[in-house]
């Protein structure tokens, strides 16, 4: 995939044109895999850059707190001199401020067309529990079915928590376990007590089954939405 920098956008010579055929061709492969209904890791990493170009335009200490894993103190301190630097020069700062608005519009129609896809996606999620769910839910199993196909993937997963200012996150982090070929004689409560017998370490562990009747790439679109909308689920107080 064809990326950009953290600072594409002051990197180098600041010019319009130049900065605009940078962030097409971009936009250009992120396009293409959105109309492959491929959103990740293309639809995280536009997002990020649309926030960094509205950040250093509202010159906010450029994602020092939204994005500490992402930037390095170098990077954020460059970005920083040079908002210092620029912003003396009218002529310079009307050219980056071009450019940034420019990228700005034509990021945010990429992101609507991805957001669109994730949320009809997640739509046609349907997440139940199989068997009886265990007092403590941060750790268990996902069945993931999609289409008309009867395997079903399996998953393990572990919720953690963790606080940015002041409110908590949910974090899920998942192992790909195997696959099934679900049937009569293999129903889901059949797998589950499998993988109690393989996985000794979980005696009673929460078993989620996720299905769908799409057809989309799993590892690019389905498996990250399952995720977010399994994190969602167990959160709720009616899970």
């Amino acid at each position: 995939m064809k990326t950009l920098s953290e600072t594409w956008f002051a990197d180098g010579y600041i010019d319009f044109e130049l900065k605009k055929y940078t962030l097409l061709a971009y936009l250009q492969e992120v396009n293409k895999y959105f109309n492959e209904n491929k959103l990740y890791p293309q639809l995280a990493d536009i997002i990020f850059h649309y926030h960094n170009l509205v950040a250093f335009r509202e010159n906010k200490k450029f994602l020092q707190e939204q994005f500490p894993k992402k930037l390095t103190g170098m990077q954020i301190e460059k970005l920083q001199v040079l908002y210092e630097q620029i912003i003396q020069d009218d002529e310079l700062m009307q050219e980056l401020e071009d450019i940034i608005n420019y990228a700005a519009n034509k990021m945010k129609k990429a992101i609507s067309n991805g957001t669109e896809i994730y949320e009809f996606v997640e739509d046609k999620l349907k997440i139940f529990p199989v068997g009886i769910i265990p007092l403590d839910t941060n750790e268990g199993y996902f069945f993931l079915s999609e289409g008309a196909h009867h395997t079903t993937r399996v998953y393990q997963y572990r919720l953690s928590f963790f606080e940015k200012h002041d409110e908590k996150y949910r974090s899920i982090r998942t192992e790909y376990i195997d696959s099934w070929q679900r049937n009569i004689a293999n129903s889901y409560e059949q797998i589950k007590s499998e993988l109690i017998k393989i996985k000794s370490e979980l005696p009673n562990p929460a078993v989620y089954s996720i299905e769908t009747a799409l057809k989309f790439p799993v590892e690019e679109t389905l498996l990250p939405i399952a995720k977010r909308t399994l994190v969602r689920y167990i959160s709720s107080p009616a899970a």
